[in-house]
C-alpha cells in the first residue's frame, strides 16, 4: 500500500484517502514527516532536528487475541509496544521507550492518578546519579514527562510523554514508560483511573 504524505511548513500533515481510511495514524503535532511510508523508516523533523523513527512505532490498531478485559493496558517492554485492549480480537498499539539496563521491572498494577502537563520532582535516587537535575520542574514542553502522565500503582513509575520523541523504541528511561506526546494524550483520554496495567 502506497501512502502519500504532504507536509507543510507549519508541520501539518495530510494523508492520502487510502491511508486515512486505514488503521495507521500520522505523526504527532509539531513533528513534520519528511519522507517514508507505513512499511519503512520515517524521517521526521521536530524543532529543526531530523528524527529517524521506525513506522512500526506509530499508533495503530492491530490484531490482539486475549481474555483480558477491554481497557486493560499491557506493556511489552521487549517489543517496545504498549497495547490498549479494545476487545473483539483488537488492540490499539503504541510505540514506547522503556527502562535502561538495570532499571527493568515487571508486574501488575492499576492506574491510580492522571495528570495533564505534570510537574516533575526527580526522586532522590535519580538526584544522586544526576546532581545537575533541578529539585522540581514545572509542567510544560521542556518537562521530560511531556504532555500527560498516568501514574502506576504506588510505584514511582508512570506512563508519560516526552520532550525527546526520537527515543521511542529504545531502552532510555529509569523505569517509566515513555511515549510521544500525541500518543500519551490519546491514551490518557481512553484509560480510566483503576484500569489494570500489566508490565511484561
Amino acid at each position: 500500500m502506497k501512502a502519500a504524505f504532504l507536509a507543510t511548513s507549519f508541520a501539518l500533515v495530510s494523508l492520502s484517502p487510502s491511508l486515512a481510511a486505514s488503521n495507521f495514524f500520522g505523526p504527532p503535532p509539531g513533528i513534520t514527516l519528511v519522507n517514508g511510508s507505513p512499511n519503512n523508516f520515517l524521517q521526521l523533523r521536530s524543532s529543526g532536528k531530523k528524527i529517524r523513527l521506525d513506522a512500526k512505532y506509530m499508533r495503530q490498531v492491530v490484531p490482539y487475541r486475549t481474555e483480558l478485559a477491554v481497557g486493560t493496558v499491557v506493556v511489552n517492554t521487549g517489543e517496545k509496544f504498549l497495547y490498549l485492549v479494545l476487545g473483539k480480537g483488537k488492540a490499539l498499539r503504541y510505540g514506547i521507550g522503556t527502562a535502561k539496563d538495570g532499571f527493568e521491572w515487571s508486574g501488575t498494577h492499576k492506574i491510580t492518578r492522571k495528570a495533564e502537563w505534570p510537574g516533575w520532582t526527580p526522586p532522590a535516587e535519580m538526584k544522586k546519579r544526576r546532581p545537575d537535575l533541578p529539585d522540581y520542574m514545572a509542567g510544560g514542553p521542556n518537562n521530560p514527562l511531556g504532555a500527560r502522565a498516568l501514574y502506576i500503582g504506588s510505584t514511582l513509575y508512570r506512563i508519560h510523554g516526552t520532550n525527546e520523541p526520537w527515543t521511542i523504541g529504545g531502552d532510555v528511561s529509569s523505569g517509566c514508560i515513555r511515549m510521544v506526546n500525541d500518543d500519551v494524550v490519546d491514551l490518557y483520554a481512553r484509560v480510566k483511573i483503576g484500569a489494570k496495567v500489566i508490565v511484561l
